[in-house]
């Protein structure tokens, strides 16, 4: 049996497989919310910005700084969103969690939990200042989908470590 090849990058091909894995599954996080479920609120937070969130946080160097914006664009094309506002939000949230893992010498779960959902949080204003009109009355929905969205962060994690696991048997 042949060792694995490298890439052209120098990148090991196991390296490249797990970011390609952190990619897919965040892109079928963006697509559950076209799950047609009867409600007359969308309740259900970006879960798709929930497990990137949660991927960058568990192993910053699987997916890189810049894949907020290709992700986004996945986003917004399925949400309906104006497109560009989850390209540019999600950079910008994968830039301030870049500068907070340069800050921080060392965190725990409890400040993981609390950069994901002020990360959430500022992305759902965000997105409801992007695209909804100021003078429409949601701002108590938005609050119900940034609680939602916080309380399904350990949830996340917990699915992007047990893929991560798996991948990482499956060599």
């Amino acid at each position: 049996m042949r060792p694995p090849r490298p890439s052209k990058f120098g990148e090991p091909v196991s390296a490249r497989r797990r970011s390609l894995i952190a990619a897919a599954v965040v892109m079928i996080g963006s697509l559950l919310p076209i799950v047609p479920i009867i409600a007359i609120v969308p309740y259900l937070p970006p879960l798709g910005l929930l497990l990137l969130i949660a991927w960058r946080q568990r192993s910053p160097d699987i997916l890189p700084v810049w894949a907020g914006a290709p992700l986004g664009l996945w986003d917004d094309l399925l949400s309906g969103h104006p497109l560009g506002s989850a390209m540019s939000l999600w950079t910008l949230v994968m830039l301030t969690i870049d500068l907070i893992d340069h800050r921080l010498v060392w965190r725990d779960f409890w400040q993981e939990w609390l950069v994901a959902g002020g990360a959430v949080a500022g992305f759902l204003v965000g997105a409801r200042l992007a695209g909804t009109p100021l003078s429409a009355h949601v701002d108590t929905v938005l609050l119900i989908q940034i609680l939602i969205a916080i309380a399904l962060y350990p949830l996340a994690a917990a699915l992007c470590a047990w893929v991560d696991e798996r991948g990482q048997q499956r060599r």
